[in-house]
């Protein structure tokens, strides 16, 4: 299993630029606020759904179709660009700026339409979340986390 460092958040000579974009989508269930996290097939964490800008694409147009294909989640009300993540691919051979938003969605049910890779996707609790395999998602959920909550009408300080 390959564990996440430092190594992958510093830029190396030469690496091309990759620029993709995801987003945070929040729901509520009573008073706890889930997050929906995409699993992949041969990973032992999940990620936020995000992926390669395609031509002709918005970053909020990428962000959709990624959430879509790798959550399965199409009913998304933007809240707002929340910004920027930066680190190396997986495979350390691409810079990835990856353009960050905040979406809420009421969809409970949801299927992945890229079930190639992304198998599955979890709802979870922001205050007990589910593995997630890049440390820099993880920080990026908490540190919105007053603002994603208090978006939802949830108290934060619960």
């Amino acid at each position: 299993m390959t564990q996440i460092d430092d190594s992958w958040y510093r830029r190396l000579p030469g690496i091309p630029d990759h620029i993709s974009s995801g987003g945070i989508v929040a729901r509520a269930e009573g008073d706890v606020c889930l997050i929906a996290l995409a699993g992949e097939r041969h990973s032992p964490g999940y990620i936020m759904p995000k992926g390669t800008v395609e031509s002709g694409e918005s970053l909020e147009e990428t962000a959709r179709r990624e959430i879509l294909e790798e959550a399965g989640i199409r009913e998304l009300s933007l809240v707002r660009k929340l910004g920027v993540l930066e680190r190396l691919s997986f495979n350390k051979d691409l810079w990835v700026t990856t353009h960050v938003f905040l979406f809420t969605t009421t969809q409970v049910e949801a299927t992945p339409t890229d079930a190639e890779i992304h198998d599955h996707m979890v709802w979870g609790p922001i205050d007990d979340l589910p593995h997630i395999l890049w440390p820099d998602q993880k920080r990026c959920i908490l540190a919105n986390r007053i603002e994603i909550m208090t978006v939802l009408g949830l108290d934060p300080t619960t």
